[in-house]
């Protein structure tokens, strides 16, 4: 039988963890129960939702066949959460705290090392599902755990962690067979990648803008900024939502990451994430929920959801200016610092910005049909600072299209969706291998200017093609380097290892603003 891990009278440990990015931390619970007047208290910075934990915890083990709860007990019951100093936040620790009251008190023979454990109890004694299983598993996996028990609905998620031996528990009682007697139960099994649903806009679905969809295609295989701008109902909207259907799948590497973003935010709706997100917030949302932050302890926002995948900004000059000021550090580091009062962050946000944009507040800049003063004009587009417009690498134009053009009897062109999807992911494998030996880059956007001078590869012409219209464009250094980070990625495209004249002047024209 299993020796209980008894350090002293009524002294019991057992492990917990508290999810964060990009993993959780692992926690130690402890319990002790003494002699003298009764009181039932957690110690270890809980916040509101860890004290209620008590209550959780009485009723759950009081409605569990055979056991006793720590309410009739005439004694001091204390409960810690170690380290002291690490804020412990949410419902997790329900069910590592009752499993350290019950061995303590000697209700419970189990041994507690190698295991770790995560969920919260309801008052009959169900284990509920959690947010950060995914998060949780992977501190499980680092400190060394072997065996990780957590409800049952998180089972899919925290099983994208092969190294663990995941166990699925249903209730208190559940979870106490389950450790009584561990070969009786069948184990997890490890999660398969799921199948992919159809997406929702492909590019088969759009009628011409073939300029459109080539910018669109250079700008996802190389993860590459990018800004349509056009009059009102020209396509914009659902050529950036057709993004998604040409994005290849995520690394293994960038599963992991990408869904325990999500299972933290609660965004997660079964299993894994296997293709990059997208993300589409409208332009009345404010500071914290694009960037990230809150009152309390800071959260990510709709920048670190859309790490790995699209960030889409429909009526992009709509956007209060302080939000679209705040995109300037994701855009360039690729990551958000949030300080607050109560604690600091960095959040990931390696995404691909698709802006949307009108060239005037009616969106008919230019026509006939313009009723704009030059004054609003100007004041429409200064809201997109100088800062955030150097930092889109393509500016697409998205025209209007003559009526014959949407005749319902054409037919649509069938398999550019898969055309273009096969073409990008060899582009991005290309990329991978080039990168490969690169900490923090993996696709061409990524570069940094000493990159660029590694692996780049430009030939004397198209340097010279790129100087002499820096020259004439007024382009700054940023934007020279980001002509260069295209150029390499329609090479890529092209298949050439390097930058060909050709290739520097279609990047160039993408470079090209109207507006």
């Amino acid at each position: 039988m299993a020796t209980k891990q008894k350090i002293a009278s009524g002294f019991n440990r057992v492990f917990g963890a508290q999810p964060a990015l990009p993993k959780g931390v692992v926690v130690s619970v402890e319990c002790d129960i003494a002699k003298g007047l009764h009181a039932f208290t957690i110690v270890g910075l809980p916040d509101k939702a860890v004290e209620e934990a008590k209550d959780r915890i009485a009723a759950a083990i009081k409605n569990t066949e055979g056991l006793e709860s720590p309410k009739k007990s005439n004694k001091k019951i204390v409960l810690s959460l170690a380290p002291a100093a690490l804020k412990k936040e949410g419902a997790v620790f329900d069910l590592p705290l009752a499993l350290s009251f019950l061995l303590a008190s000697e209700q419970a023979m189990f041994d507690p090392k190698g295991k770790l454990f995560a969920g919260e109890l309801a008052l009959n004694g169900d284990v509920r599902g959690i947010l950060g299983a995914l998060s949780i598993a992977l501190a499980a996996r680092d400190g060394g755990f072997t065996d990780l028990y957590l409800p049952e609905e998180n089972v899919a998620e925290a099983s994208l962690v092969p190294e663990l031996r995941v166990h699925g528990v249903a209730s208190l009682e559940d979870a106490l067979s389950e450790l009584k007697k561990p070969s009786e139960r069948k184990r997890a099994k490890q999660n398969t990648r799921m199948m992919q649903g159809e997406d929702d806009f492909a590019l088969d679905e759009i009628r011409g803008q073939e300029s459109a969809k080539r910018g669109l295609i250079i700008a996802a295989a190389g993860a590459h900024n990018v800004a349509l701008y056009g009059p009102p109902g020209t396509g914009k909207t659902l050529l950036a939502r057709a993004t998604a259907s040409i994005l290849p799948d995520l690394s293994e590497e960038d599963i992991l990451e990408v869904t325990t973003i999500h299972s933290l935010a609660g965004t997660l709706h079964g299993g894994a994430m296997f293709r990059p997100p997208f993300r589409s917030p409208h332009h009345t949302s404010s500071y914290a929920s694009l960037i990230g932050g809150g009152s309390a302890s800071p959260r990510p926002g709709e920048a670190t959801l859309a790490h790995r995948g699209v960030l889409f900004a429909d009526e992009f000059p709509e956007f209060h200016r302080d939000v679209v000021n705040a995109l300037r550090e994701p855009l360039e580091d690729r990551v958000v610092s949030i300080s607050r009062s109560k604690g600091s962050a960095i959040f990931p946000a390696n995404f691909m910005l698709i802006a949307a944009l009108n060239p005037c507040p009616c969106g008919f800049w230019g026509s006939a049909r313009c009723e704009c003063m030059p004054h609003l004009v100007e004041k429409y587009r200064r809201k997109i600072s100088g800062p955030v417009a150097d930092r889109i690498d393509l500016w697409v134009s998205v025209p209007e299209m003559p009526p014959e053009s949407m005749r319902t009897s054409l037919k649509k062109k069938s398999g550019e969706t898969e055309s273009a999807r096969k073409t990008i992911a060899a582009a991005r494998n290309t990329q991978r291998e080039r990168f490969k030996n690169t900490k923090g880059v993996s696709t061409n956007a990524d570069m940094r200017p000493k990159h660029i001078e590694l692996y780049a590869n430009i030939s004397s012409k198209a340097e010279d093609a790129l100087v002499s219209a820096a020259r004439a464009m007024k382009l700054s250094p940023r934007g020279y380097h980001r002509t260069i980070k295209i150029a390499r990625t329609i090479a890529d495209l092209a298949g050439s290892n390097v930058i060909e004249p050709p290739h520097m002047l279609e990047a160039l024209q993408y470079r090209a603003r109207e507006l």
